[in-house]
């Protein structure tokens, strides 16, 4: 028969010998009187305190680290009398073992009664005890060669139901816009749109219809709101620059129309990064009509970065958009540029030309006095 032999765990292991030099004058000390220990096991600081200082001899295993697991530590500590003359035994043995989880988390030992301790194991008036502290290790975790692992396929569910959209399968909805319609499924735009949720399954008219006409919204610009819903991602616009910023424009608009907040982001952001002085103007309008903070702020800075551009968007029909649409939206631009004098100066008359055209003049009273204080303007 073969004889085998398998470690099923395994431990750390620290043995020390703690010596009380004058262990007579330590008699009387009171319990707050100890001696301190700093050791370090399996990576874990701990400290032994010893209070010789009452009837009692009393020692503390105090943990000063942070388990590494969250089934803490497990630790023992022992402690024996020896004679480090070997004319004695060891005298008997006193342990405790605690499971400590973070720091100043101990276990106490009262260890004997110093008045009982025998006079053989006290030489030249020094006590000396043998202290081992053994720490239960962590067994690591199983490894998995790698060329064993199996990846973690990426997902694949926009796909899946791009193809349904495209399939008309199971359909049970007809969107009608312009002259072309769409086919799709009630639940999947409910989910994704709280206007949709409530047209479909709410108390308006289209609950129960199986054709809905959209409004307000070009055939381009609902295709691939459709396409978002379904799948969550922009259709790639092989396109030139100023058709994929319409697109963003007419997208925006539709996304705050029926909340697609992820949506209104994402062409935010496409509209910041490809800011002219062609679209500047009417970009800025949409920011300030549907709320986008962060897109009115690019495109602001961008109309005010230099005089040259300031007067180039001036001249855009955006701009003459801008004056009829949003006319206060121009403290935005005052408050960039009334404290430059180049661009104060291009920008002065604009406003008299919109205090003949609005009673405004009242909101932009301060930008005005900021102005005059410039000098002659025009």
């Amino acid at each position: 028969m073969e004889n085998a032999c398998t470690s099923l765990n395994q431990v750390a292991r620290s043995v020390r010998l703690l010596k009380i030099d004058g262990f007579s004058l330590t008699a009387g000390m009171g319990g707050d009187y100890c001696l301190k220990s700093i050791w370090t096991v399996d990576g874990y600081e701990l400290e032994v305190l010893i209070y010789p200082g009452t009837t009692w001899v009393a020692l503390k295993l105090v943990f000063l680290s942070e388990a590494r697991t969250q089934w803490g530590v497990r630790a023992n500590m022992a402690c024996q009398l020896v004679d480090l003359s070997r004319e004695l035994e060891p005298y008997h043995e006193y342990g405790v073992s605690e499971t400590f989880y973070h720091p100043q988390h101990f276990g106490a030992l009262v260890f004997m009664d110093r008045n009982k301790i025998p006079s053989g194991y006290i030489k030249d008036d020094m006590l000396t005890l043998r202290c081992t502290i053994t720490v239960l290790k962590e067994l690591p975790a199983p490894t998995i060669p790698a060329e064993e692992v199996i990846a973690q396929p990426s997902t694949n569910l926009h796909r899946h139901l791009g193809e349904l959209l495209q399939s008309e399968m199971g359909a049970d909805v007809t969107f009608l816009v312009c002259d072309e319609s769409f086919a799709a499924h009630k639940c999947i735009p409910a989910a994704r749109s709280p206007v949709f949720k409530a047209q479909f399954f709410g108390d308006m008219k289209e609950t129960c219809s199986a054709r809905v006409e959209i409004k307000d919204m070009e055939v381009a610009a609902f295709r691939a709101m459709l396409h978002f819903i379904y799948t969550d991602t922009m259709p790639e616009f092989d396109r030139p620059l100023e058709e994929v910023t319409t697109m963003a424009q007419h997208l925006l608009v539709a996304a705050d129309m029926y909340g697609l907040e992820r949506l209104k982001l994402i062409c935010e952001i496409k509209l910041s990064i490809g800011i002219t002085v062609d679209t500047a103007a009417t970009t800025l309008a949409l920011a300030e009509q549907h709320n986008c903070s962060k897109l009115k702020a690019k495109c602001v800075g961008f109309i005010v970065s230099t005089p040259a551009i300031l007067e180039a968007v001036l001249a855009t029909d955006g701009y003459k958009h801008l004056e009829t649409s949003c006319p206060l939206i121009l403290t935005e631009l005052l408050k960039s540029v009334h404290c430059v004098q180049g661009l104060a100066r291009t920008f002065f008359p604009v406003l008299l030309r919109l205090k003949s055209s609005f009673s405004i003049k009242g909101k932009f009273s301060v930008c005005f006095d900021a102005l005059s204080r410039l000098g002659p303007l025009g």
